[in-house]
């Protein structure tokens, strides 16, 4: 690795992600073309132009605008290189030498998408679509918008490549409205802004640094070679290092997005003022939650409102307290109230939200144990499988579409917690209950040491990633549908996912 670069902090302006415009609108409609680029980005005052990959030739992407119900076409189109720029390990499953490696694959994070608009990982495709892969259906994705109105976010899930095709810079936010939502009367327009946080590393000469194996000198290694979850040295947020943002003395509304690879975010402001948390990865929650600080896993998502109103003349700064934290990463980006105020703040900060149709455990059909694993690889690697089966298993989730589930996913992994998401779904956490690990690796058998843990204030919205710890058992309910076909659950550290840590699920209709 590299020795690290000491980049000044606080020298650049945060950017604000462009909206995308579509080609063409009816009332019910609209249709995209997006285009996957090479290109240079500047993403620190003193590091030179960055080699990146991204939607529309920008890091992060641009911002898709849409409304509830509102059908969104898409063609998304390859025009990416054939020769990756970072490390590609060709002993990983779906990632060999004899595939090409500028291929990618997209998936709306979150949308509840017909399977053939899902980003299936073997639905890949190269420039001009020359080359696809064994699963890929269709040049022009749809999304019927039919989830509440939330913060989703696309980026690459190509089988094998996920990680560097997401680290070179292929992520962006996607944003539903509806009624409800403008009802409320929250900060809005220049006074509503996303957060998109990633970390990353850096050669001297500005290029981002990606690890080519654990240790070049380790015997027996293939090379390159994947590398466990990969914490970069360097925080970005919407694409700057470090960056800075003016404010005025007012409401405003963060959309916030780890987009981390694996890096786990513990967010709390130095001043020691609240955020008023409104929503979560499905949506509004109920009640506003007054919160301190809060933690997101990688493609987790927070909604929350900051009040900057009685701190004029001041700068703060967002931090990261979590404690696997460099000096270098414990700084996020800073908030200088320095603007005065053009207006009257006349937003909200409701108390009363929404509501969320909860699913009672007595609708469940099933309950299923799903284990998360350890083992060795051949080569004496770290391989994490979910329920101890690899991706080209036999399909084991099989679920009637429209029925509810109850999954007890069981972490025996003794390290971080593991995000786990369910692709098609919003779910509900039940509960998080310790048990003796020990007792349940020799016999299979679950005794808990503890009484169930609700979710934290922060998680009880509709969920679509959840943090799953070690020696825990951690229930979540959903309904499985309304699409059938074949999806895909998995631990979303980046790495985890690319090294078989991914299942497929099929939604079935019966046949009557």
């Amino acid at each position: 690795m590299p020795d690290k670069l000491k980049l000044n902090k606080f020298v650049d302006e945060l950017p604000i992600p462009n909206t995308l415009y579509p080609i063409t609108r009816s009332n019910y409609s609209s249709y995209y073309e997006v285009t996957m680029k090479e290109f240079s980005q500047k993403l620190h005052r003193d590091l030179g132009p960055t080699r990146l990959w991204g939607y529309e030739g920008v890091f992060p992407g641009p911002t898709f605008e849409v409304l509830k119900n509102e059908t969104v076409f898409v063609k998304w189109i390859n025009d990416l290189p054939n020769k990756h720029f970072l490390p590609v390990d060709p002993t990983i499953h779906g990632s060999e030498i004899t595939l090409p490696e500028g291929r990618s694959v997209v998936h709306l994070h979150g949308g509840r998408t017909p399977a053939h608009s899902d980003g299936y990982p073997e639905a890949w495709f190269t420039k001009n679509f020359e080359k696809t892969g064994p699963l890929f259906e269709r040049e022009v994705y749809t999304y019927p918008n039919i989830e509440r109105a939330t913060m989703l976010w696309y980026h690459d899930h190509t089988i094998g490549i996920t990680r560097l095709n997401v680290y070179a810079g292929l992520v962006g936010c996607y944003f539903i409205r509806d009624n409800l939502e403008r009802s409320l009367n929250l900060p809005r327009g220049e006074y509503e802004i996303p957060l998109v946080i990633v970390d990353r590393s850096f050669n001297p000469d500005g290029s981002i640094y990606y690890p080519s194996g654990p240790d070049p000198n380790e015997v027996g290694l293939p090379q390159p070679s994947l590398v466990p979850p990969f914490d970069a040295d360097t925080i970005l947020v919407n694409g700057m290092v470090y960056p800075f943002l003016n404010v005025e003395p007012r409401k405003y509304r963060f959309r916030i997005l780890n987009a981390a690879n694996s890096r786990i975010l513990t967010l709390k402001m130095e001043s020691n003022q609240p955020f008023y948390q409104i929503g979560t990865d499905g949506g509004l929650l109920e009640k506003t939650v007054k919160i301190n600080e809060f933690m997101l896993l990688s493609a987790e998502r927070v909604d929350v409102i900051i009040d900057f109103s009685q701190f004029y003349g001041q700068t703060i700064i967002l931090k990261n307290i979590t404690k696997s934290a460099s000096p270098e990463t414990t700084d996020v980006m800073q908030f200088r109230v320095t603007v005065p105020l053009k207006s009257a703040d006349t937003s909200s900060l409701p108390y009363h939200l929404s509501e969320i149709l909860r699913l009672p455990r007595t609708l469940a059909k099933r309950t299923r144990d799903l284990t998360l694993v350890r083992i060795k690889d051949e080569y004496g690697r770290s391989l994490n499988l979910l329920d101890g089966k690899m991706w080209i298993d036999r399909i084991s989730e099989k679920i009637e579409v429209d029925t509810v589930e109850i999954w007890r996913i069981i972490n025996i992994i003794d390290d971080d917690p593991h995000p786990i998401h369910l692709h098609l779904v919003d779910f509900q956490i039940l509960d998080r209950q310790p048990f003796d690990v020990s007792h349940y690796q020799k016999t299979g058998n679950l005794i808990f040491t503890g009484s169930p843990n609700p979710p934290d204030p922060y998680e009880k919205g509709l969920k679509d990633t959840v943090r799953t710890p070690f020696g825990y058992v951690t229930s979540i309910i959903a309904r499985f549908g309304p699409f059938t076909g074949r999806y895909v659950w998995h631990c979303h550290m980046l790495e985890h996912e690319d090294y078989e840590m991914m299942r497929p699920i099929e939604i079935f209709k019966p046949n009557w």
